[in-house]
């Protein structure tokens, strides 16, 4: 396996992120060295809060999180997913996969050894620590989710399943606009795969994807007439036009192309017909959440178009959250702890504190 690795002089100056870095190097099933990053911050004896975060960002999304939870006592580990951030960026689109990231963090959690975690995912960090926790359940005491899920979509039409492929096989590659557009009208009552299609296919045939002008776009939207110049000078190839901190540090984990196939190669993992990836493992995953009594609190934004109701099935289906005052985050936006960073510590701090 090719392995690529960010050089530190990448991170070094970025805002509101002070923290020291942290290293584990796992062995991969075809024998090569793969290093992870995470931060360790607050008392080493205080209840351990595991932060997952999604694509196509890294630890960083934390940095605001971090302080309420250490100040009330907390031990936070946010590790950055294979791909990401600080960690190692396999070279390959073969190299991603759902179930390979579950066994790389499931490597990484054993060579850490945390006990008595109180899980904390959104987006991608609750597709994989959610399998976590199902593979590793005796490390785990709380869940808490937000702007996630577990999808397993067994029953599609055939002929939604064949219109869906067909899209992202054969069809012109979505602009950054038309992406935008798609994405935003998730909930208007057709099928979320033909919507998160233009995700899947804009991530991977974008080779250089603009994450740092995306996310900055999506965080701090600039004025009308800034939005046109940046949309026009990402058109003539400028991958982070104009950038601000936030694009420069969504950015820092990549300086080129190459280094962005996990973000890239991930939404393609996700399974949401029955012909994806993982479609298996989703089912036996399920089957244990079913059984699961140990405390699980939802936390989902009210204006998040991606993962509205998300909430629903575990709420129905998860015994662990009778009982719990679940929660919703306002105006989190899809990335929650960017939007809602008190809120979403606070969520965490009143479930530890209550069960």
């Amino acid at each position: 396996m090719k392995i690529l690795r960010t050089p530190d002089h990448r991170f070094e100056g970025l805002k509101d992120y002070p923290f020291a870095p942290c290293y584990t190097t796992i062995r991969t099933e075809d024998g090569s060295d793969l290093r992870i990053h995470h931060l360790d911050e607050g008392p080493k004896n205080g209840p351990v809060v595991l932060l997952m975060h999604g694509q196509p960002v890294w630890s960083y999304l934390y940095r605001h999180v971090i302080p309420y939870l250490t100040d009330a006592g907390m031990r936070v580990i946010a590790p950055d997913l294979v791909g990401y951030g600080k960690s190692d960026k396999p070279a390959a689109r073969e190299d991603y996969s759902y179930e390979y990231q579950v066994q790389w963090m499931g490597s990484w959690l054993e060579a850490n050894d945390l006990t008595g975690i109180t899980f904390f995912g959104q987006d991608w960090g609750g597709l994989v620590g959610l399998r976590l926790v199902v593979n590793h359940s005796e490390r785990f005491e709380r869940v808490v989710i937000s702007n996630t899920g577990l999808p397993y979509n067994p029953v599609v039409p055939d002929g939604l399943v064949a219109e869906v492929e067909d899209f992202r096989a054969n069809q012109p590659t979505p602009n950054l606009l038309q992406m935008q557009k798609a994405i935003g009208g998730m909930g208007d009552g057709s099928h979320p795969a033909k919507k998160f299609a233009y995700w899947q296919k804009w991530c991977w045939e974008t080779p250089d994807l603009p994450i740092g002008m995306l996310m900055s776009m999506m965080l701090q939207p600039p004025s009308i007439p800034m939005q046109l110049i940046k949309f026009l000078l990402n058109r003539a190839g400028v991958t982070s036009p104009l950038p601000t901190d936030i694009a420069k540090a969504y950015e820092a984990p990549f300086p080129d192309p190459s280094y962005k196939m996990g973000p890239r190669a991930m939404p393609s993992q996700v399974p949401t017909l029955p012909t994806s990836p993982s479609l298996e493992q989703q089912a036996k995953a399920w089957e244990f959440f079913r059984s699961f009594e140990k405390p699980f609190l939802c936390a989902f934004a009210d204006n998040d178009p991606v993962t509205r109701g998300g909430d629903a099935a575990f709420l129905e289906q998860v015994p662990g959250t009778k009982g719990l005052a679940h929660t919703t985050i306002k105006g989190g936006g899809h990335f929650v702890q960017e939007g809602a960073p008190d809120q979403v510590a606070q969520v965490i701090i009143d479930l530890i504190r209550t069960t």
